[in-house]
Formats: C-alpha cells, sequence, structure tokens
C-alpha cells in the first residue's frame, strides 16, 4: 500500500513514519513517498526516517520528490499536512494581528483568515489533482485550519477527504483518565467544528460520567481543562470545552498576554525548527536525537501563554508525546482493512447538525470502515454553542467565496464578521496588512 505525505519535509512526519513502523499487520504501508518543495527540508526529515527505520525488518521504503504530480500518482492515501507560507507566514499572520488588537492565531480569529484565505487555493488544487491523477485514493487532511480546508477539498472529492484533530481525542482521553475509565471503552460526545467543540458526555456502559466530573471541584482541577476555564465555568456550561475555545472565553487575557509575550507561537516555532534544519545540513548531526529534543520542547510549550494567564501550570507528561498520526493510522486502517472503528473525524454533516446545511464539514464521531466515515447522530448543540458554530461557519464560507472568486469585499466581511473581530475598520485594514505580507493574497482584489 502506498502513502503519499504532502508536506513531507515537515516537523512532524516522523510521528507518522513512527507509528507506520508499529504497524506489523498485513496490509500495512509499504511505501511512503514524501512531497514538498523544499528539497533540503525533505532530506532532512529523511535522515530523521532512516534512523528510525534502522533495524526494523520492513520497514516501509521512502522516497522523496519535489514533483506533486508524481507524488499522487499510484496513491492509496495521501496525507495533506502543508504549511503555505512556511512558519514564517505563520508569525506575520500573528504580528499583523496583534497590531490591531486582536488574536492573531493560526487556526482561530484573525490568523485563521488570513491562513485559511492563503491555503484554500493551493488544498484545491491538490484536490483536483488527486480527482485526476488518483481517483480511488483516500486525502486524510492534517492542513489547517482543517475544517475549511476539509470543505474546500470535498467539494471536489466529496466524502474521499476527512479531516483529523488530535484535539478532541487528547480531550477525552484527559477526561476518561481523571473519571478512572479506560477511553477505548468509552463513548464520547463530543460536537462542533475543528478547535470549535464541546464535550458533552462521556458514556461508560451506557452511563454518562460527566455529571460526576462537573460535581467534583477536586477531579475538575486534576487536568489540563480543569485547570485553563476553571471549574465554576465549566460547571456554568455543563460541558468541557475543546482547549481552543479558551480563545473565545479569555480573549481579552489571552491576546493581552500574546502582545506581552517576547515573540509569538508563530515565531517561536519559526526560530525552533530553522535551528533544527540548519543543523541537519552537517551530515555528523544525529538527526533522530536532535529532532526528539526538538519535538519535546515544542510539546511543552505548547499554548503556554494560555496556561500562563489561567494559572495552569506545565502541561502533563501524557500530552506531550502527540496524538494525531495515531488517530490518522486508526483512520487509515478503519478503511483499508475494513477494521470498523470510532473516531472523532471532520466530516460533510449530512443532517448531523440540523442548525447546518448537509455540506457543511463538522467535528463529531464517525463509525468508519471500508465505505469511509460516518457521523453519528447527535444532539442539538444548547444555544451559546449554536450561536458560535453558526457564526463562525458563517465566516468559513465567506472565507471560501473569497477563495474561489478573489473577492476583496468577501475577505473583509470574514475578517468582520469573526466573534473575535469587533470592528468593521479593524477588518478593512488586516485584509490591507495580510495582502502586503502576503505575496499569496495577491489574488484579492
Amino acid at each position: 500500500m502506498r502513502l503519499t505525505i504532502l508536506g513531507g519535509g515537515g516537523f512532524r512526519v516522523p510521528l507518522v513514519y513512527g507509528a507506520l513502523l508499529r504497524d506489523r499487520a498485513e496490509g500495512r504501508v509499504t511505501q511512503v513517498v514524501l512531497h514538498d518543495l523544499d528539497a533540503a527540508r525533505l532530506s532532512a526529515v529523511g535522515r530523521v526516517l532512516a534512523e528510525q527505520a534502522a533495524g526494523v525488518p520492513d520497514a516501509p521504503e521512502v522516497v522523496a520528490t519535489t514533483d506533486l504530480d508524481e507524488a499522487l500518482r499510484g496513491a492509496d492515501f495521501v496525507f495533506s499536512a502543508i504549511r503555505v507560507g512556511g512558519l514564517e507566514g505563520r508569525a506575520e499572520d500573528e504580528r499583523v494581528a496583534l497590531a490591531e488588537g486582536v488574536l492573531g492565531q493560526e487556526t482561530v480569529g484573525a490568523g485563521g483568515i488570513a491562513y485559511g484565505l492563503r491555503t484554500v487555493p493551493v488544498a484545491v488544487d491538490i484536490a483536483r489533482r488527486v480527482a485526476r491523477l488518483a481517483p480511488d485514493a483516500w486525502v486524510i487532511n492534517f492542513t489547517n485550519p482543517a475544517g475549511l480546508v476539509t470543505e474546500a477539498m470535498s467539494r471536489h472529492l466529496g466524502d474521499r477527504v476527512i479531516g483529523i484533530c488530535d484535539s478532541p481525542v487528547g480531550l477525552g482521553r484527559r477526561v476518561a483518565r481523571v473519571l478512572g475509565a479506560h477511553p477505548d471503552r468509552a463513548w464520547i460526545d463530543y460536537v462542533g467544528l475543528n478547535h470549535l467543540g464541546w464535550l458533552r458526555g462521556l458514556r461508560v456502559a451506557g452511563r454518562d460520567q460527566l455529571p460526576r466530573l462537573l460535581a467534583d471541584p477536586e477531579l475538575l482541577g486534576s487536568f489540563e481543562e480543569g485547570r485553563l476555564f476553571g471549574a465554576e465555568w465549566l460547571r456554568s456550561l455543563g460541558a468541557i470545552p475543546n482547549e481552543y475555545l479558551h480563545y473565545y472565553y479569555f480573549n481579552r487575557e489571552t491576546v493581552r498576554a500574546y502582545q506581552e509575550a517576547d515573540r509569538t507561537r508563530g515565531a517561536f516555532l519559526r526560530d525552533q525548527q530553522a535551528r533544527f534544519y540548519d543543523g541537519m545540513r552537517s551530515p555528523d548531526a544525529p538527526a533522530l536525537a536532535t529532532w526528539d529534543r526538538t519535538r519535546a520542547e515544542r510539546e511543552a510549550t505548547y499554548m503556554a501563554e494560555n496556561r500562563e494567564t489561567a494559572g495552569a501550570g506545565e502541561r502533563e507528561a501524557e500530552d506531550l508525546s502527540g496524538g494525531y498520526e495515531n488517530v490518522a493510522l486508526a483512520l487509515m486502517r478503519a478503511v483499508a482493512r475494513d477494521e470498523r472503528t470510532t473516531l472523532i473525524l471532520n466530516v460533510r454533516n449530512r443532517g448531523t447538525l440540523s442548525v447546518l446545511d448537509p455540506d457543511a464539514v463538522i467535528e463529531v464521531p464517525c463509525l468508519v470502515d471500508a465505505d469511509g466515515a460516518h457521523p453519528v447522530a447527535v444532539d442539538p448543540l444548547p444555544g451559546h454553542a449554536t450561536g458560535l458554530v453558526c457564526a463562525v461557519k458563517a465566516v468559513e464560507r465567506d472565507i471560501l467565496a473569497a477563495a474561489g472568486t478573489g473577492s476583496r469585499e468577501m475577505a473583509v466581511r470574514a475578517f468582520a464578521l469573526h466573534p473575535l473581530v469587533d470592528s468593521v475598520d479593524v477588518a478593512r485594514r488586516l485584509v490591507d496588512g495580510y495582502t502586503a505580507v502576503h505575496p499569496g493574497l495577491g489574488y484579492l482584489r
């Protein structure tokens, strides 16, 4: 089985390859094709993968190419993990937004809109190429903003593109852990959009254990989301929000913390990864050990400003080992081998949430088999969540319209209508600011 990874020179590719090395079942991946526009990054990641594979019998063959069409031909699965504009682009997204006093995070608020406007045209081109060159392939989208990009690609690939994110899985495992339940034996009632969802129940043997958690302040304070949001607010919601909702519920505090930080998250990752890739130019550098040290630092500093604002402390050791690669491999196995499973994924709505149309991509539990991912019916969202979901989905639709038509007017509307941008004038200045620093937004007119 042939797996193509777009963004194959990306820093987290060794996580995926490591998961493949642990998969010894029949029908596993035998060839991994890495595609990237940067040959030096491909070389660096290739060295890490070679050290990972040392001593592993029948390790998947690794092929690297800068030719997109060559990478796609013959693929059974395509993992799309691109970053349009690189980490320098992310740092610019954050800088422009913070200068206007609004959030610049890569998937939320103004930064997420800018990243989406840059990424959607590229993702659509990839989807069209997949449809032409590998029509039977399944595309698993890692690229952020994951829900928006998956929806853009689904207009050309239908249900053969599925978006993944490890945030809901991590949340479910943390809640199960503090309740003394095995995560794989619990049903997680989770619903929303990517980076905008709520865990509303955790059922073990048919019984919802979430009320027990919400009633116990000590338990609520024992895991990341409990410390991040506070027990009182979680009890008010009657649910556990995805960690990214901290940007909405504590927006002023977070923006202030980001403005006061020495550098933004994007700038930190840009500088950190530049050191890694520069270091890999030396043939004597221990590739895997260097990558692993860099990865550990990256994970430990994730959402550091939010945790500092909330007084949430350091991340727990169990949350430092990644996770999205395991979701992707579980999804791929379920489709390729008909190993039926349940995963929280980004898929077309198909009537699952009545407030959104059937083609809107949402993030919900899905039953996965050889025919793909099938969303499970969920209860309606409460009013406060419905308002946020509908508002953000409307913004996503304006981003898609702007990317499809080149309409600057639609781009301004996307910024202006986002809940975390509070002024039409600010929206106009954001569009001006982003088009000035991102050549990839030159299509807006």
